[in-house]
């Protein structure tokens, strides 16, 4: 299947050439090579050598022929899935807590079963969230930009961030950062702990309020994406999720992980866009439980 991309140079990028416009786009090494030899990169209407300079405002059409992908098949749901933010090439759902991001075996109620219902095919996975964790979850669309994604998230242009409400079980700092390595907990197969041989695991926490029953509002960046990466920091640092059934050994029968992923920054894919999608709070379950609970 051919794909074709095309947007303009934005009037204050600085010329370069445009092999380097292809770097700059995150085009996967393989496919620069498919575009030089096959003339498959058009600048206002003509090829143009790598070498040669692209300027603000040239408009750039990119043609892709040779796209493979090995991936799955999706049965869609017959639900819909709540979306945030959409563009030709992906769309952004606000996943619900206790939903899969992906089916196991025949599993066909997850959040990418529903996307399949939205969209008429099968959509392409670039990240995953938690079953416990609600908020944001880009879903690509077609092959193309799978790559593309997957080498923003390898080089922290797409960038996620996190709220959660925490018991302060331990006192911290306004801001720091937890450098800890996590792996399987020998256990219990459903969990991960901090142990010394595990893979580098990195979080970056903000305090954004503190509240009289010794909770406290926090923000999260990752730099790594470990499984239960927020859940297994937190609690090692003695501030466990509220309603973490695994991390927080005070979690309430029935209560929901106040654990959300609520803001997407990326550059959009075949282009030099930058793109940022915050969920909007009344969307946000741990706000709500919070002003319930009097915490604001």
């Amino acid at each position: 299947m051919s794909y074709y991309f095309t947007f303009n140079i934005p009037t204050n990028h600085e010329p370069c050439s445009v092999n380097d416009l292809l770097r700059q786009l995150l085009i996967p090494r393989k496919w620069r090579h498919f575009l030089r030899t096959e003339q498959k990169i058009i600048i206002n209407g003509a090829y143009r050598y790598f070498n040669q300079t692209v300027y603000p405002n040239d408009k750039v059409e990119i043609w892709l022929d040779h796209v493979e992908t090995a991936q799955n098949e999706y049965a869609p749901s017959g639900k819909m899935p709540e979306i945030i933010y959409e563009d030709p090439n992906f769309i952004i759902i606000n996943k619900p807590a206790g939903q899969k991001t992906h089916p196991n075996l025949f599993e066909t109620n997850t959040a990418l079963n529903d996307c399949a219902t939205y969209l008429g095919f099968s959509p392409f996975i670039v990240h995953r969230l938690d079953m416990l964790t609600s908020g944001l979850l880009l879903v690509a669309k077609n092959p193309a930009v799978v790559p593309i994604l997957n080498r923003e998230l390898v080089t922290k242009a797409f960038h996620r961030e996190y709220l959660a409400v925490v018991n302060l079980e331990k006192a911290i700092d306004d801001s720091g950062t937890i450098d800890l390595p996590i792996g399987h907990d020998p256990l219990d197969q459903r969990k991960r702990k901090v142990v010394s041989d595990g893979l580098k695991s990195i979080t970056h926490y903000q305090v954004l309020k503190r509240y009289d029953n010794n909770t406290a509002l926090v923000k999260l960046t990752l730099e790594t994406g470990r499984t239960h990466q927020i859940r297994v920091h937190l609690a090692a640092i003695g501030c466990p999720i509220i309603g973490d059934p695994l991390y927080n050994r005070n979690a309430k029968k029935d209560e929901f992980l106040h654990l959300t992923a609520y803001q997407i920054s990326l550059q959009v894919p075949f282009t030099l866009d930058k793109l940022r999608v915050k969920l909007p709070d009344e969307k946000v379950p741990l706000l709500k439980e919070a002003k319930k609970l009097n915490h604001f």
